[in-house]
C-alpha cells in the first residue's frame, strides 16, 4: 500500500542528499519515478545536494497539478511508482493535498522533503500541511549543529550579516553567503536563535564560545584566612 512521508529537517541535514539516495534505491530495483523539486539552490529543474550530487527535477510552480503530473504520465503510458518532492516546504497546501490523493487513489508512494519552520519559527504552509496528512513524518537523523556545538533547530535568515526576524517568507539565499546585501542563511540552536545570536555576533560580542547571557559584577568575597578574593555575583 503506497504512503505519504514527510522527512523534515533543518537546513544542513542531508534531506536532499536522502532524496537523492532514496531515488536510486528505487531506481535501483526496477521502480520508476518523477522527481520534483522547486527554487533549488542549483537551479530551476533541479535537485541537488551540498555534496556536489544532483539531479535534473521537474520544476513545480503555483501552478503544478499533481495529481494531473501522474494521470497525464500513465495516460502517455508512461510507469509511474513513486514521486521525489524535494523543498516540499515551499508547495503550497493544496498541492499537499493533491499529493495524498495520489498516494490514495493512484497508489503512487510520496516522499517528500522540507524544513519545517521558516526564519521567523513559524511553520511553512506546505510542511504545515505535510505533518497534518503524512502517513509518517520522519526528523532526519542526521543533526546539524549551531556555531556553539549544540543541536541545531531553527532557520535564521541574515541581510548584510544581521539575523531578521521580518519579511517575506520565502527568499531564496544560502548557507554559504558572506558577501554584504546578500541574504543568507544559518542554522541555530533555539538558545542563540531567541536571542539572535549569529556565529558572526557572538565573535564580535566575546571571544568565548558561549558568552554568558548576563553581565557578571565582580564583588570580593571574605575568605577563611582573611585574604583577599573575589567571586562573581549576578
Amino acid at each position: 500500500m503506497a504512503t505519504l512521508t514527510y522527512f523534515a529537517g533543518t537546513m544542513d541535514s542531508g534531506k536532499s542528499t536522502l532524496a537523492l539516495q532514496l531515488n536510486h534505491n528505487h531506481a535501483q530495483s526496477g521502480r520508476r519515478g518523477v522527481i520534483f523539486s522547486r527554487n533549488d539552490r542549483a537551479g530551476e529543474g533541479m535537485l541537488s545536494s551540498r555534496l556536489g550530487l544532483r539531479i535534473d527535477a521537474v520544476e513545480v510552480t503555483d501552478a503544478t497539478d499533481f495529481w494531473q503530473e501522474v494521470i497525464q504520465r500513465r495516460t502517455r503510458g508512461g510507469v509511474v511508482d513513486y514521486l521525489i518532492c524535494d523543498e516540499a516546504q515551499f508547495y503550497s497546501a493544496e498541492q499537499v493535498e493533491a499529493l495524498a490523493r495520489v498516494v490514495d487513489e493512484l497508489d503512487v508512494d510520496v516522499f517528500a522533503f522540507g524544513i519545517s519552520t521558516d526564519f521567523r519559527t513559524r511553520l511553512f504552509p506546505g510542511s504545515a500541511r505535510l505533518i497534518e496528512l503524512a502517513d509518517r513524518v520522519e526528523v532526519l537523523q542526521v543533526q546539524a549543529l549551531c556555531w556553539c556545538g549544540r543541536r541545531a533547530t531553527h532557520n535564521a535568515r541574515t541581510v548584510d550579516g544581521v539575523m531578521v526576524t521580518e519579511g517575506a517568507q520565502v527568499v531564496v539565499g544560502d548557507t554559504d553567503a558572506q558577501e554584504r546585501g546578500v541574504v543568507g542563511y544559518e542554522v541555530l540552536c533555539r538558545r542563540h536563535h531567541m536571542r539572535r545570536m549569529t556565529a558572526s555576533a557572538a565573535r564580535a560580542v566575546s571571544p568565548s564560545p558561549d558568552p554568558l547571557p548576563l553581565d557578571l559584577e565582580v564583588c570580593p568575597v571574605p575568605q577563611p584566612n582573611g585574604g583577599p578574593g573575589y567571586s562573581g555575583r549576578s
